[in-house]
């Protein structure tokens, strides 16, 4: 895409010299509640997921991406399935800020790509061209109040526990290499509890919360009929230049990409 970061977000109105500020949905919700399906649902209903990655208007980021890089202890604590990966603790919060003001500035960014076999982080990036909508997806996107100010929409996937663990159990041992009694082990020590002190407390929080995750399709309609019109901007158009809060649109700062520490 000629001029990556300073052509796609460019305002559909009469001037072009302008851009909106993209649209922040947070998605939070326990593990394997559907949190990516539903993004994955919405992109589909949007007819996104057909359009090259580098021209989409709706974009997906996994909180996953931003697992710290682990020291050899805790990495090998994470191959016995002894590390709590579902704390606070274990998550870059502060190059999740950098990536969301980067993205709020309408710049290309580069998403780290964590190897969950090996729990670490591969030399090679994602890059997340600048759209009007972002979709964020992950189990603490809530938790920090600095993070979750920054989302204009929060939504929350509430599953059963028990569906939530029976999709654990299958992703971990066909996608991760993991034994059954170690996925077992870690959910109970480490997942469960996490869940009910760091995840389930941000259910306060969401603006929408979905049921069923990617199979409540009435819900997710729903917000996608309100995505539309924010591409269509419509919801600008109402909200006189502003969306809740947030001043559009405003101009774009000129990026190229580039590395950032890690």
């Amino acid at each position: 895409m000629a001029g990556d970061s300073e052509t796609h977000l460019r305002d559909r109105g009469e001037n072009t010299n302008v851009v909106r500020q993209p649209f922040l949905i947070g998605v939070s919700g326990g593990t394997a509640s559907g949190k990516s399906s539903v993004c994955e649902k919405i992109m589909e209903l949007l007819g996104q997921n057909k359009i090259d990655h580098t021209q989409r208007q709706v974009a997906i980021l996994s909180q996953d991406s931003f697992y710290k890089v682990l020291t050899p202890e805790q990495k090998a604590k994470a191959h016995k399935g002894q590390f709590n990966f579902d704390h606070p603790d274990a998550f870059d919060s502060e190059l999740i800020m950098q990536t969301l003001r980067q993205i709020l500035e309408g710049e290309t960014v580069q998403i780290p790509v964590y190897d969950f076999v090996n729990h670490s982080r591969k030399e090679e990036f994602i890059m997340v061209y600048p759209a009007d909508v972002v979709l964020f997806e992950g189990i603490l996107m809530f938790y920090s109040q600095e993070i979750r100010d920054l989302f204009q929409m929060k939504l929350f996937v509430d599953t059963d526990p028990d569906t939530r663990l029976s999709r654990r159990v299958l992703r971990d041992i066909s996608e991760r290499g993991r034994e059954l009694e170690q996925v077992l082990a870690q959910y109970i020590t480490f997942v469960k509890p996490a869940f009910e002190e760091f995840c389930l407390p941000t259910k306060k929080y969401a603006d929408v919360i979905i049921p069923r995750g990617a199979d409540n399709l009435v819900a997710i309609n729903l917000i996608v009929q309100h995505i539309q019109d924010i591409l269509n901007g419509g919801l600008s158009k109402r909200h006189n230049g502003c969306m809740n809060g947030h001043s559009t649109p405003r101009q774009r700062r000129t990026s190229e990409s580039s590395s950032r520490p890690h």
